[in-house]
């Protein structure tokens, strides 16, 4: 149920060029209508930052495999995101992980042995290019606009959320309380087909009950537990999206749970 994003290029992105005065001086950004590009993606990559926000909308999971990341989930299977519109729109007012707001731009090595990242955009994206409206990334004097820099802001935050993600993730790993996760569900109407989800990681209850006192004392003071906290009862939302995708009739037939 939950990929890792594919390793040549991130989720989304069909190309990635960097920005630069010389080939992009009269380059502007127009108003993106819509989120295509999010339209049939059920899970988003999300940082240890938002899991207090993003716990009131989407189930918290993490990816299956040896290096877990945590993801939001907008559906239960692939290709099924049960908060956009035919129209590529969010249906409700909900939390927007920060990768979704990133999007088109990143920052990226432009050479594996290149220490400095650079702003990077997609050119696929059809807002951005040679156009007469918008918002210009140069100014007369090549020099980064006040919209250009609040991009590059946006982006190196991202990238520190991500090094503090891979610290909690590395933390929960050492601790020693993930799981392979499955979570079955029973409708009303058919009580012995329970539809049954697998294909991720989760914290153990249990586990993370059985830790000594002094260990959970640090991760409350570090502020761990909490984001533990949160990914546990985001958990209660899976029934949640499963009503919003048997609403949009994409739900797939029963499978038998496991004993």
């Amino acid at each position: 149920m939950a990929s890792a994003p594919q390793p040549q290029l991130p989720l989304f992105y069909k190309d990635l060029i960097p920005l630069n005065s010389r080939d992009h001086a009269d380059y502007k950004v127009g108003t993106m209508d819509g989120a295509p590009f999010l339209a049939e993606t059920h899970a988003v990559p999300l940082t240890s930052d938002e899991f207090i926000d993003a716990q009131r909308n989407y189930p918290i999971v993490f990816t299956a495999g040896d290096n877990p990341l945590p993801i939001a989930l907008f559906g239960l299977n692939e290709g099924v995101n049960t908060f956009m519109g035919d129209d590529n729109k969010l249906t409700s007012v909900v939390y927007v992980p920060a990768y979704v707001r990133r999007y088109p731009f990143m920052l990226a090595r432009l050479r594996p042995d290149a220490e400095d990242l650079s702003l990077c955009f997609d050119p696929s994206v059809e807002f951005i290019g040679k156009r007469e409206d918008g918002l210009a990334f140069f100014n007369d004097k090549a020099e980064p606009t006040e919209y250009t820099q609040g991009v590059l802001d946006f982006c190196r935050r991202f990238e520190e959320a991500g090094q503090r993600t891979k610290a909690f993730m590395d933390e929960l790993q050492k601790l020693g309380i993930m799981m392979d996760g499955e979570i079955a569900i029973t409708r009303n109407d058919q009580p012995d087909q329970p539809f049954v989800y697998r294909g991720f990681r989760m914290v153990d209850e249990n586990k993370l009950r059985e830790l000594p006192v002094e260990t959970l004392e640090t991760l409350h003071k570090n502020g761990m537990l909490i984001l533990i906290h949160a990914h546990l009862f985001s958990l209660n939302l899976m029934r949640t999206l499963f009503e919003r995708q048997m609403a949009m009739g994409k739900v797939p037939e029963p499978q038998p749970a496991t004993n």
